[in-house]
């Protein structure tokens, strides 16, 4: 038998929200991503639960423990618990009822079985009960030990009930598949098949799911499978996402973390503040760096102005794009900038200039001393005709 021994596991927390259930005689079970990165050993961030349990008698058990109980979920059979300052979210087994695609219409069960069919993959319908020991009604253990990303039973049908699964499919394999063994043939062509159904999902959802994507450690066959089955175009026209492959390559030769909003800039999807959108704080740092890997700024000046790591993302951006290599020196040319401080200030040439006069007087000093690589003095930029 399978078993998981973790910290999140034995808590004091988990102890008291599963124990509230087990001594009223109910199911409960950890599920899905937590119980899948334990196996794997990834780090946990989320505690999920499925108990047979209804909603209101998990909410008075909780209050009855003397446990915080938030309803954020209770439509969904959801009700998160607050145990030594950690969020639990407790959900009731569900059967699907009615799906369109975007959304369920549920109905509670009494059976594990009835809630692992409705989810997604495999992978995710892994369930370990407080004792560690792990239940798998689905076949997920195998294919995560294979690093095998598969829906659940029928993939045209999974997707039916909810076409953001394209987007997960894909997302899943770029953090758990293996690109020696490709995409699940018939996961894949069921995405292929069901391209219309990207068009009801709301930007928020897919920039999500773009986002985790990238964040993977080498989202490059992931997003390649995307280009190839026809989803990639269908979410952000004039992308291309072959360039993503040398930008992982780069970053690891250099020891740079990943950076979506540069992965994202590498595939060039357009007008990408519309096409997900981002927030203005994203769309900015997306812009940026796009802009700079296409300008011909020296490293220094587009360091000054925006920041060190911005600009050598932008230069490691303009390697992949036009081949210019990003060195050391050029790197630190950029933060070095980042450092410096413009040492003329408007006080300082008024009144001889006044008004749009002393702003472009000032942007034309603040350029040459950009240019003297932040050599010049205050008493030098003052003294320039």
């Amino acid at each position: 038998m399978t078993e998981i021994n973790a910290d999140w596991l034995t808590s004091d927390g988990s102890k008291a929200v599963t124990g509230m259930l087990t001594r009223a005689g109910f199911e409960v079970y950890f599920v899905g991503g937590c119980v899948r990165n334990a196996l794997v050993e990834m780090y946990v961030a989320d505690l999920d639960l499925a108990t047979n349990a209804r909603p209101d008698v998990v909410m008075k058990l909780a209050q009855d423990a003397g446990l915080k109980v938030i309803l954020t979920g209770i439509d969904h059979g959801t009700v998160t618990v607050i145990a030594d300052h950690r969020p639990y979210e407790i959900t009731t087994y569900r059967t699907d009822v009615e799906t369109d695609g975007r959304h369920a219409v549920i109905a509670f069960s009494d059976t594990l079985q009835d809630d692992a069919v409705r989810r997604d993959f495999t992978m995710n319908a892994l369930y370990c009960a407080p004792d560690g020991s792990v239940i798998d009604p689905v076949g997920g253990i195998p294919d995560l030990r294979a690093n095998h990303v598969r829906f659940i039973n029928d993939p045209d049908a999974r997707i039916r009930e909810d076409y953001l699964r394209i987007l997960r499919f894909f997302r899943f394999y770029a953090w758990f598949g293996d690109p020696e063994q490709g995409l699940d043939a018939d996961g894949l062509a069921a995405c292929a098949a069901n391209l219309d159904g990207l068009d009801t999902l709301a930007k928020e959802r897919v920039q999500t799911e773009i986002i985790k994507t990238l964040l993977a450690r080498d989202p490059a066959p992931a997003m390649a499978s995307m280009a190839i089955s026809g989803v990639l175009l269908r979410l952000l026209p004039g992308a291309d996402a072959s360039p993503l492959a040398r930008l992982v390559h780069l970053e690891e030769k250099l020891g740079r973390p990943a950076h979506w909003h540069t992965r994202l800039a590498a595939i060039n999807p357009g007008d990408v503040a519309t096409l997900l959108r981002l927030s203005k704080a994203d769309t900015i740092e997306f812009t940026r760096i796009r802009e700079g890997a296409l300008s011909e700024q020296i490293p220094s000046a587009m360091g000054y102005e925006v920041g060190g790591e911005l600009a050598i993302e932008a230069l490691m951006l303009r390697e992949v794009l036009t081949g210019q290599p990003v060195t050391q020196d050029a790197m630190d040319a950029a933060h070095f900038a980042n450092l410096q401080v413009f040492p003329v200030k408007a006080d300082h040439l008024m009144p001889t200039y006044e008004g749009k006069a002393l702003g472009a007087r000032l942007a034309y000093l603040k350029s040459e001393w950009i240019k003297s690589t932040f050599a010049m003095t205050k008493a030098d930029l003052l003294a320039l005709p």
